[in-house]
C-alpha cells in the first residue's frame, strides 16, 4: 500500500467541473477549461489565479496554453484565442457545426476536431479557416501532427510532388473506428488506417521512428507505420477501453477502463508491467523521473514506481473523476470534474526515486566493468566464455 498524501493547495474558483489542464512551454502558467464555460490561468510560482477568460456560450471541452496565448474550444461550436496578459479574446474561430472536442497548435496552424465529423485547420494569426478535412463517418476525437520531413527520405518526398509546398500532415482518430492521415495543404486523405473495431480514443506519434500508436474502445492498442499505413503490432491484454497513452524511451504506457495501466516494450510488443490498485477507469497518466502518475474515475491520483510497479503514494481529496494531471517543479497538479484544481508536493517520492535510479546506474556500471574485466581475463587465457552474472546483473527498484 502507498502512503496517502495531502494537497498543498486546493483551488475552488471554477463553478463547474474542470475538463482539461494545460501547462505552458516555459512552465510559468497553467490553464484550466471548465464546464462553467470559462477558462482560468494560474501561476505555477504561487498557484494564484492570474486570469479569467469568459465568452464561450457553453462548456469548454479542451484547452491549450502557449507562452503568450491561450486557446479554448467549446460545445458552442467555436474556438477562442486569448491574450494571457490581459485576458482579452483575440480571435474567435467559427465554422464547426457541432461540439469542438479537441484542438492542437503546431507552428502557425490551429487544428480542431469536432462531433460534426470534420477536422479543420486555421491560421492562428488571421482568424481564418485554411482547410477542412472531411471523410470520417463519425465524430473526430483525437489529433496529432507531423511533417513529412520528419519521416520521409529524400527520394520518397519526390514522389509526393503535389504536396511539396507544405509537407505538414494531420492525423485524426474517430468513433468510426478509423485513423486518417491528411495532407494539410490540400485536405487530401493520405492514408486510412483500418483495423480497430471500436472508437479511437487516443493517439501518440513517434515521428522519428515512423510510428503511430492508437488506443480504442475495442480494448487494443495498435502500432502503425505512418508512411506506408501498415499495421505493425496489436497490443491485446487490456480488458477495457484504452483511454490514454504515454510514450517514454520506447516504453508505452496505456491507461484503461479495466482499472489498470500497462507498460509495453514498443520494439517487441511485450507487456512488462501492470499497475493495479485503481478502483475505477484510469482517465489520465503522466510519466516523470521514473514515476508513473495516474488519475482515475475513483477520484484518486496515484504514484507508482514505473519499473517495479509498486504503488508509492495515493493522493486523496477529489470527489469526482480526475480528468487531467500535470507535473512541474516536483508539484503534481490534478484537475477534476468536482471543479477543483489540487496541488500536491511530490518532492519526497521524486527524491527517493532519484536515489534509487542513481544506485541502479551505479550497480549497472559496476556490473558492466566486471563483465569487461572478465572478458579481458578470459581472452588472455584463450577462453571465450561469457560471464553471465557480469552481463545481466541489475538492481530491482523497490
Amino acid at each position: 500500500m502507498g502512503n496517502s498524501g495531502s494537497a498543498v493547495k486546493v483551488c475552488t474558483d471554477h463553478q463547474g467541473g474542470i475538463n482539461w489542464l494545460s501547462l505552458s512551454p516555459d512552465g510559468q502558467r497553467l490553464l484550466t477549461g471548465s464546464e462553467d464555460g470559462t477558462a482560468r490561468l494560474w501561476s505555477t510560482a504561487d498557484s494564484q489565479c492570474r486570469g479569467h477568460f469568459q465568452g464561450h456560450e457553453s462548456y469548454i471541452t479542451f484547452c491549450h496554453l502557449e507562452n503568450e496565448a491561450a486557446f479554448t474550444c467549446s460545445a458552442d461550436h467555436t474556438i477562442r484565442k486569448w491574450d494571457v496578459m490581459t485576458g482579452q479574446c483575440l480571435a474567435i474561430y467559427r465554422g464547426h457545426t457541432s461540439i469542438v472536442n479537441r484542438i492542437l497548435v503546431a507552428k502557425d496552424y490551429l487544428f480542431s476536431g469536432s462531433y460534426d465529423r470534420t477536422a479543420r485547420c486555421w491560421s492562428v494569426d488571421k482568424e481564418k479557416q485554411i482547410q477542412e478535412f472531411r471523410g470520417h463517418r463519425n465524430c473526430v476525437l483525437t489529433l496529432a501532427h507531423y511533417s513529412s520531413r520528419d519521416v520521409l527520405e529524400e527520394e520518397e518526398e519526390e514522389e509526393e510532388e503535389e504536396e511539396k509546398v507544405s509537407r505538414d500532415l494531420l492525423v485524426t482518430g474517430s468513433t468510426d473506428c478509423t485513423v486518417k492521415v491528411w495532407w494539410v495543404s490540400s485536405g487530401r486523405c493520405y492514408q486510412t488506417l483500418l483495423g480497430h473495431t471500436g472508437a479511437v480514443l487516443c493517439l501518440i506519434l513517434d515521428a522519428p521512428n515512423r510510428e503511430l500508436f492508437s488506443g480504442s474502445t475495442d480494448y487494443t492498442i495498435r502500432t502503425w507505420n505512418i508512411v506506408t499505413g501498415e499495421q505493425l503490432k496489436v497490443f491485446k491484454e487490456h480488458q477495457g477501453s484504452v483511454i490514454c497513452l504515454e510514450l517514454v524511451n520506447r516504453h508505452l504506457y496505456s491507461g484503461s477502463a479495466d482499472r489498470t495501466v500497462k507498460c509495453w516494450l514498443v520494439d517487441t510488443g511485450e507487456r512488462i508491467q501492470t499497475y493495479k490498485a485503481h478502483k475505477h477507469s484510469v482517465s489520465t497518466l503522466k510519466y516523470h523521473a521514473g514515476i508513473l502518475f495516474t488519475g482515475s474515475g475513483d477520484a484518486c491520483a496515484r504514484a507508482f514506481n514505473s519499473k517495479s510497479g509498486v504503488l508509492q503514494k495515493i493522493f486523496r481529496g477529489h470527489k469526482f473523476i480526475i480528468n487531467c494531471i500535470q507535473i512541474h517543479n516536483e508539484l503534481l497538479y490534478t484537475a477534476s470534474h468536482d471543479g477543483t484544481l489540487r496541488i500536491w508536493d511530490v518532492r519526497g517520492i521524486c527524491k527517493r526515486n532519484k536515489r534509487r535510479l542513481k544506485k541502479e546506474r551505479s550497480a549497472q556500471g559496476r556490473s558492466s566493468q566486471k563483465g569487461s574485466l572478465s572478458r579481458l581475463f578470459n581472452n588472455k587465457v584463450g577462453c571465450m566464455v561469457q560471464q553471465e552474472n557480469g552481463e545481466h546483473e541489475a538492481v530491482e527498484l523497490m
